[in-house]
């Protein structure tokens, strides 16, 4: 499907990309199962295609979901994404992904590292994913922050929501210069003093819980889906791209972590849009 699409992006266009792996997920398996599933949520009758900035997205022809990657293992894997983020930023659109788990994030920002030599990276979380290896596993989700400081593949890592630091990852934060905001420091007028270009990392487990079961790893003390919204809409132009991971639709109840990520999905296209 990707190759059957990829010739209609033209400059200044969103793609949406579905990326099901969870090999590198350290508990639970099911965010692969998190794309097609975010996409029949919103595809549903229950909502509308219009953000809350007032984006029609039913009306807009300057964005495109291409499906879903058809995915190797391992390395190969890795390697896959990395190519086909680097062949839509060639086409100048802005990407979102969707995992996945957090692992994805790592081969994403070794393409957009190439083509924004200055990024931001915005990454909402309840883990600061900052491993140097977990299990055995220095490609594990709980570790793509630290592959992408160690390679210098953004200039800014600000991390916000976090609430599990525990030691080796408050050195690692020390060692790679993150600039933290931890949840229990959290204000709603917190000013994040971001500048573009803007990479958003969006971990729904960044969430409290009752927002959002539908995760692996459940953190309670986390965000409301208004606060993240508020986030999202107060961000400053150009987000060039932005991944959305770790949703896991076997832990789910009545859709509701389905629906938090279709909204979610359609806010962060439209914000897309404007850059």
């Amino acid at each position: 499907m990707i190759e059957d699409t990829l010739h209609k992006l033209v400059p200044g266009m969103v793609a949406v990309l579905g990326v099901p792996l969870d090999e590198n997920s350290s508990f639970l398996r099911g965010p692969a199962l998190a794309p097609p599933r975010i996409r029949e949520t919103l595809h549903s009758s229950s909502g509308n295609w219009t953000t809350e900035r007032g984006t029609d997205l039913s009306a807009v022809d300057r964005w495109l979901d291409l499906g879903d990657l058809s995915l190797a293992h391992g390395a190969q894997a890795f390697a896959q994404i990395e190519e086909t983020i680097g062949r839509l930023l060639a086409r100048e659109a802005r990407v979102l992904t969707l995992g996945g788990d957090h692992s994805i994030t790592y081969p994403i920002l070794r393409a957009y590292a190439r083509a924004y030599p200055r990024l931001t990276i915005l990454h909402l979380d309840a883990h600061p994913d900052l491993y140097d290896e977990l299990d055995g596993n220095r490609w594990s989700h709980a570790c793509p922050f630290a592959r992408i400081m160690e390679e210098g593949l953004a200039t800014r890592l600000v991390q916000v929501g976090v609430r599990t630091i525990n030691p080796h990852q408050r050195a690692q934060a020390e060692r790679f210069g993150v600039e933290m905001i931890e949840m229990r420091h959290w204000q709603r007028d917190t000013d994040l003093r971001l500048d573009g270009p803007i990479y958003l990392s969006l971990d729904l487990d960044a969430l409290d819980p009752a927002f959002a079961p539908g995760v692996s790893h459940h953190e309670p003390g986390g965000f409301s889906t208004r606060e993240i919204i508020d986030i999202l809409h107060r961000l400053p132009s150009p987000i060039v791209g932005a991944d959305l991971v770790e949703y896991n639709p076997t832990r789910d109840l009545v859709d509701m972590t389905a629906m938090v990520a279709a909204k979610f999905y359609k806010e962060i296209v439209g914000r897309l849009l404007e850059a």
